[in-house]
């Protein structure tokens, strides 16, 4: 697996590209998948890193998946009981193996997961999780690195969550959505990856009301029966890509996106100088003369994405003035302001606050992706900067943007 890129930056960005899907979305539709009966089908699902971790611990639980020709992605659970471990190594490498933990509840009552991996951006504890599946009737123990679940009774229940934890509401989703009676989810997450999970349980059969909203209402049915469905595109990588116009100063048409998810980003970018249009595509991105500052403090949906924040960064240091960017959600996000700095950033942290004083120029120089979201911001930073950058631990960018090099090039950027 390529773990370096490198970027001679300099160079304004034009031309058009197509966003891919959701990797949060694809991430918990491939788990949701176990629980129908059949063989579904899966559009629009990115050929990202952690999706191929996602189908290996498939696999390993005796799951058929895997590419079809035309780019889809196919699961066929076993007829009867399938595995209920989740393999240490392999849900080690990314966050949302944990959930199988609701997934394999909701289709045979007992979970083993493995206390899951992923970016280290901050405290993600389980609690809320386990919460959840103790609600509808799970006893659950932790015991050598895994929690081990198992209903004896389950019954739908009400859970409040002290916190809009989107991984925890689609454990409580899944789960819930086989689970006898009706499951009411208070201060529930209201990303679009939890609007779009609703509709996949809800076209397989299932009985969700009110995603979107904080109160989730699921009436639990016996079967749930396999379709075919396309994910939703990623509002993410469709954000980095607007940035990276603005940034180098050039002029990208994102197609394949909802606008609607990326209010929250046009705002800020517009706030930036950036000049935003929808078209019969989708947006077009366009640099401003400058680069204005702007304050950001990240939020659950539907507030300005923590996901986003970093790419946010690698913008305001080059604006004409200094920006303040609180980080509300991970207390680590800013790992990656040393690299920035690195690259002749002046940016100063004051608790969960960076104050970003803007920098006429970027400098190449050798930095570390310190995570997915932080190595997207680096190549934002490298695609701006004077001279040559080489990006080391890349892994990370790969396991959640795909095909980014060759997006780029296509663009007009040179990466070696």
């Amino acid at each position: 697996m390529k773990n370096k890129m490198v970027i001679v930056g300099g160079q304004p960005l034009y031309g058009s590209v197509r966003i891919s899907g959701a990797k949060n979305a694809g991430l918990v539709l491939i788990a949701a998948s176990i629980m129908a009966e059949g063989e579904t089908i899966l559009d629009n699902v990115p050929r990202i890193c952690d999706v191929e971790v996602m189908i290996e611990i498939l696999n390993s639980m005796g799951v058929k998946s895997g590419w079809n020709e035309d780019g889809s992605l196919s699961i066929r659970p076993p007829a009867g009981d399938m595995g209920i471990k989740t393999p240490d190594e392999m849900a080690k490498k990314l966050r949302a193996s944990n959930l199988f933990l609701g997934a394999l509840l909701g289709r045979q009552g007992e979970a083993a997961v493995s206390m899951p991996g992923g970016c280290d951006i901050g405290s993600r504890p389980m609690d809320l999780h386990l919460k959840g599946a103790q609600a509808l009737g799970a006893e659950v123990e932790i015991e050598h690195g895994y929690i081990y679940a198992r209903t004896k009774a389950p019954a739908g229940s009400r859970v409040y969550l002290d916190f809009p934890s989107v991984g925890a509401t689609e454990n409580i989703m899944m789960m819930a959505s086989k689970t006898p009676g009706q499951t009411i989810i208070e201060n529930a997450a209201k990303e679009p990856e939890i609007v779009d999970l609703a509709n996949f349980l809800n076209s397989m059969g299932g009985k969700v009301r009110g995603a979107g909203t904080d109160i989730i209402k699921i009436e639990g049915v016996p079967v749930l029966k396999a379709v075919h469905y396309g994910i939703i595109p990623d509002r993410i990588e469709a954000g980095t890509y607007m940035i990276a116009a603005a940034i180098t100063g050039g002029e990208i048409q994102v197609e394949n996106i909802i606008p609607t998810h990326l209010h929250p980003i046009i705002a800020k970018l517009q706030e930036t100088g950036a000049i935003i249009s929808e078209t019969e595509q989708g947006l077009l991105v366009k640099a401003g003369e400058r680069i204005l500052p702007a304050d950001i403090k990240t939020m659950p949906y539907p507030g300005f994405p923590t996901d986003m924040q970093s790419q946010m960064i690698a913008l305001l240091s080059l604006a004409e003035g200094t920006s303040v960017v609180v980080e509300n959600v991970f207390e680590n996000r800013f790992q990656i302001i040393d690299e920035f700095i690195r690259m002749g950033a002046k940016i100063k942290l004051e608790g969960r606050s960076a104050i970003v004083e803007g920098t006429p120029h970027l400098f190449g120089a050798r930095v570390k992706a310190t995570d997915l979201r932080a190595g997207a911001a680096l190549v934002l930073s490298a695609l701006a900067a004077s001279g040559t950058t080489i990006i080391d631990d890349a892994i990370h960018i790969f396991r959640g943007y795909e095909s980014i090099e060759e997006k780029l090039r296509s663009l007009g950027a040179i990466i070696k």
